[in-house]
């Protein structure tokens, strides 16, 4: 019997890929790279199956090219990377990794969160260039969540996991959704998309990259929002308008932002967002805990085994 054919664009620890050297030929591409290299190219004709990560576009010219693929399974839970249209239309199945790695990207949600309110940044960066001197009541003051308003756009299974611990520190819980939903933590309180940016003294992110949520936080969200407030970003960076977040952040109509997302991604070191004392930055590590990645990966594999033997993939996109 011919084992099916799976390309991994971009490899993965030799760990995850075990059950699947198992089950199929493989053809993965180095961990670091940046583009489809010679031998993925040269696999993707004869390929059944794909597994890729969210750095790779899967839209029409990529599909044009694996004429044989029946599965594509993202090592996500965006598949803003993937044309659904494209896939449905030549019949390939779209998989995704939802519910794995709410706890760890809810967990760095806080993290980022703290670090802002604190002014962590700022604060250890002022201790660490020698601007410690004697004890002041009024140095590096910050937010205190207790009886701080949090507001949650979005507020899936992430979103939710988010609230659960901001209400844990005693936040007041906003949350703005396109359809009536039941509050997300008990307490939590429904409202529209402006009321939240008005009333929130933090707003966090959680919605997918659609064309309706791109830009979404744009001059006139950023308009809306406390002079004081934070932005929490750790869904997708185009859903901020980056520019309009710099000038609101350089002109102080905003107290700060904290972000896991960016757009560009990588965010260059050039970049001015770098140069604000208020903003905090990590490079799109929400789902970066050992246990979570070996799930994702893992996950994905399920998904993609599935689909070159014709089977429901355990997690399709729907």
């Amino acid at each position: 019997m011919t084992r099916p054919r799976i390309v991994v664009p971009r490899g993965l620890p030799e760990a995850w890929m075990t059950p699947l050297h198992a089950a199929a030929d493989v053809v993965a591409g180095p961990q670091d790279a940046v583009s489809l290299s010679r031998a993925v190219e040269a696999a993707l004709p004869s390929a059944d199956g794909v597994l890729t990560l969210l750095t790779q576009k899967v839209d029409a010219a990529f599909l044009d090219r694996a004429p044989r693929l029946r599965v594509v399974s993202n090592m996500a839970v965006g598949v803003d990377n993937i044309d659904l249209e494209a896939c449905a239309q030549r019949g390939v199945a779209v998989g995704h990794t939802p519910g794995v790695l709410t706890d760890a990207t809810a967990d760095l949600t806080m993290a980022l969160l703290l670090s802002a309110a604190r002014r962590l940044p700022a604060a250890t960066a002022d201790a660490a260039a020698g601007r410690w001197g004697p004890w002041s009541p009024t140095g590096w003051l910050g937010l205190e969540l207790g009886g701080a308003t949090l507001g949650i756009v979005g507020p899936g299974k992430i979103g939710t996991a988010v609230a659960r611990r901001a209400a844990a520190f005693g936040m007041e819980i906003l949350y703005a959704h396109h359809r009536a939903v039941p509050p997300i933590v008990p307490d939590a309180q429904g409202v529209s998309l402006n009321a939240l940016l008005e009333r929130a003294d933090v707003v966090s992110l959680h919605v997918p990259l659609t064309e309706a949520t791109r830009g979404l936080i744009d001059a006139s969200a950023l308009g809306r929002m406390k002079s004081t407030a934070l932005l929490v970003n750790t869904a997708r960076g185009p859903i901020v308008d980056t520019d309009a977040l710099v000038q609101a952040l350089g002109q102080g109509e905003l107290g700060g932002a904290a972000l896991d997302v960016t757009d560009p991604e990588p965010l260059p070191p050039s970049h001015p967002l770098y140069a604000l004392p208020n903003v905090v930055i990590a490079p799109h590590i929400g789902s970066a805990t050992h246990r979570t990645r070996a799930r994702m990966a893992s996950v994905a594999i399920d998904n993609v085994l599935a689909g070159v033997r014709g089977a429901p993939l355990p997690h399709a996109v729907d």
